[in-house]
């Protein structure tokens, strides 16, 4: 089969920072299923690991975690699913990509897809969703129940957009955003987000501006490093943080004095670990599913590419490093 890869980590207007090549198709393991992909999804881990890690000529690294699919065949000790179901993934960071025509994948990382979406829509959303979801009912622990504010940073995203649709439609959260352009303000209206303010200036003050007397909850999704001082300002006494990026240092000392507690999210530990719950991730894209087909959860896609080829790629790279994408880019077709 024709996959695309690299070699060396390079700057992605370079032409062999991604290039396609002849690799043999995959067998599945006891618990794998075989995959035709059918659509994939860029997220900024895509680029993060491009830059990395390095492969070799006898094998280039496979990036690419989203999907969507047809089982074509399973492995022998598969229970959840059977050849000819379509499914939608986000994989595991430890194994070969999605950016190739057949990938494996444990089944149970894997939601059926859901029936109201097409390839190209549902490709959109598993990265985003168990990490969103994994963020803010497994670390956060929030509930059906909770009340409060939660703030959530850099909210246009892929994480921040589903992120969003879940805390509206699941807890009982007041929902503030934030957003630096009027497009992406407008985006997160229509994902329902009580209020919107300004990233490019000071949380707090803005959180004032717009009526609130601070966050019980925060939910970085980027820049932390950068907003650190602020969110610790606008965080209520005994409130909490999640985040995901990868900030260079934050004084954690600061929450002390608050009491507050701080929670990272990273959604390929349950995979890489092996973990004995990791087919929690099985049940949250089923459930991801039942919503979207329910029109309680819109996709994200925000953007798509056409084909999957190296060229339209390295578009997908460079576009989501400008720091500029709203919502998710895919490509869809071989």
């Amino acid at each position: 089969m024709k996959a695309i890869g690299y070699i060396d980590s390079l700057p992605i207007s370079e032409e062999r920072a991604l290039f396609a090549f002849d690799t043999p198709e995959p067998t599945p393991g006891p618990r794998d299923l075989k995959v035709a992909v059918k659509a994939i999804a860029v997220n900024p881990v895509d680029t993060k690991v491009r830059m990395r890690r390095t492969g070799t000529a006898a094998e280039p690294v496979i990036l690419g975690w989203d999907a969507a699919g047809i089982v074509e065949t399973v492995g022998a000790e598969v229970t959840l699913f059977k050849p000819g179901d379509k499914v939608f993934y986000a994989g595991a960071i430890n194994r070969p990509g999605t950016n190739a025509p057949f990938h494996l994948v444990d089944e149970r990382i894997v939601g059926h897809m859901p029936a109201s979406l097409g390839f190209a829509e549902a490709a959109a959303l598993p990265l985003t969703a168990i990490t969103a979801w994994e963020a803010l009912f497994d670390r956060l622990r929030l509930t059906r129940d909770s009340t409060g504010t939660l703030l959530i940073i850099g909210a246009a995203g892929g994480v921040g957009s589903l992120a969003v649709q879940f805390a509206r439609q699941l807890t009982g959260l007041t929902v503030v955003g934030t957003a630096s352009r009027p497009e992406s303000r407008e985006w997160l209206e229509k994902l329902g987000a009580h209020a919107v303010i300004d990233h490019t200036r000071p949380l707090s003050e803005e959180l004032a501006k717009a009526g609130f007397d601070g966050a019980d909850h925060v939910f970085s999704l980027t820049g932390t490093d950068t907003h650190w001082p602020e969110i610790v300002k606008a965080l209520k006494p005994q409130g909490q943080v999640a985040l995901i990026d990868d900030p260079d240092l934050i004084d954690v000392r600061l929450l002390k004095q608050k009491s507050a507690s701080l929670h990272w999210e990273f959604m390929f530990a349950r995979p890489l670990f092996g973990t004995p719950d990791m087919i929690a991730q099985h049940a949250l894209l089923d459930e991801v599913a039942r919503l979207v087909d329910a029109g309680q959860v819109k996709t994200t896609l925000g953007a798509n590419y056409g084909p999957i080829t190296a060229e339209n790629l390295k578009r997908a790279h460079a576009a989501l490093e400008s720091g500029r994408a709203i919502g998710k880019i895919v490509l869809e077709g071989w």
